[in-house]
């Protein structure tokens, strides 16, 4: 199964965002992610439109930061980039009628939604900063 990337790309696009001088347009974003351009605005104009980045267009444009790295939750990134689904498990849907299966399904959505919820909270509690911290400012921002 494909796993979601947004998120991962998206926190490391933000992070280089906060330490480069000056808006980067989409173009160099996606060579950056070995991505297509127009893929980076669409996903980009998701957090522009909930206030994470602004955007210029034209010669000398692109996109910036609206807020700081201490500002900006990992869960804020999540929600923007649309909540892509955190397991790639799912319930089985063979035998409805099954009560075995119906037990089955409703275990595993219990032990989903706790794992889920937790992991929210994590991401609630964890800033782009708290990322940025973890490697030296010398890191380049491309």
């Amino acid at each position: 199964m494909r796993q979601d990337s947004r998120l991962s790309r998206m926190l490391h696009v933000l992070i280089h965002l906060g330490r480069h001088d000056g808006p980067m347009t989409s173009e160099k974003i996606a060579a950056m992610l070995d991505a297509n351009p127009v893929v980076i605005r669409r996903t980009m104009a998701g957090l522009r439109d909930e206030g994470y980045v602004h955007s210029v267009k034209g010669h000398g444009g692109g996109w910036t930061l609206a807020r700081p790295l201490n500002e900006l939750t990992l869960l804020d990134i999540h929600r923007a980039v649309g909540e892509p689904s955190i397991f790639a498990l799912g319930p089985a849907d063979d035998m409805p009628g099954c009560p075995i299966e119906k037990a089955v399904n409703a275990t595993l959505a219990d032990v989903f939604a706790e794992a889920e919820g937790l992991m929210m909270q994590r991401f609630a509690a964890l800033t782009l900063a708290d990322i940025a911290d973890t490697f030296p400012a010398q890191v380049p921002s491309r």
